[in-house]
């Protein structure tokens, strides 16, 4: 069966014979998720089914570094597909035990601030599962600096359960009440199911270096 694996190029390769080219140009993916272990367990199969299919496409992954809810599906499932998993944590996490002790490699830091901006700047492309305030944060952080041209990736939502139905609502809004321009409805892509992530982030727009120059515009 044809292997599909993302490389740093977002092109697709559907052969086996060409794996240890893509291998050494693996796309890191950055995850946004939850650790909340009271939501429906929908969302945590949605997380763990992206963690496979991502292991699965040579992607490897950073992400909150967490063992509980989302946060540990996602790991979990990846790592069941032999893939690399990358934790950020800051200290007082750790302290708390919070933190996956079974993923690749664990990354401790000071604070939340340090773990955003490591985990964004190593990534090809973001990702946000649903989740809380801090999961949210993470998500207007990315397309923030998007609209700015200082993160020029993919940014991804899966939409389980139509959770992100009314942020997209919100979204358009902002567009249509002329708070950013509609050039800037391209920066993110919205799918339902994990499957659809790799396409997504395939298939996304380029977005410009010089996005700044209109970042003000509407």
């Amino acid at each position: 069966m044809p292997v599909v694996r993302l490389v740093v190029g977002r092109t697709w390769v559907m052969n086996n014979e060409m794996d240890t080219k893509v291998l050494k140009n693996e796309s890191v993916v950055c995850v946004y998720c939850a650790s909340s272990q009271a939501c429906d367990p929908a969302y945590h199969a949605a997380a763990f089914r992206l963690g496979e299919l991502l292991a699965e496409g040579g992607c490897s992954i950073i992400y909150g570094g967490g063992a509980i809810g989302s946060m540990g599906a996602l790991a979990n499932g990846a790592l069941s597909k032999h893939g690399r998993v990358v934790g950020v944590i800051p200290d007082f996490m750790v302290e708390l035990e919070w933190e996956h002790p079974g993923i690749t490699e664990l990354r401790r830091v000071e604070d939340m601030r340090t773990r955003k901006h490591l985990m964004l700047s190593e990534s090809h492309a973001v990702v946000a599962l649903p989740g809380g305030t801090g999961t949210l944060e993470e998500l207007f952080e990315a397309i923030t600096l998007k609209k700015l041209g200082l993160y020029l990736h993919p940014i991804v939502l899966v939409n389980t359960r139509g959770f992100f139905n009314s942020l997209i609502q919100l979204l358009s809004s902002m567009i249509t009440e002329r708070f950013m321009g509609q050039q800037h409805g391209s920066m993110w892509q919205v799918v339902d199911e994990p499957e659809e992530v790799l396409p997504a982030i395939s298939s996304a727009p380029d977005w410009p270096a010089n996005a700044i120059k209109f970042a003000a515009q509407n």
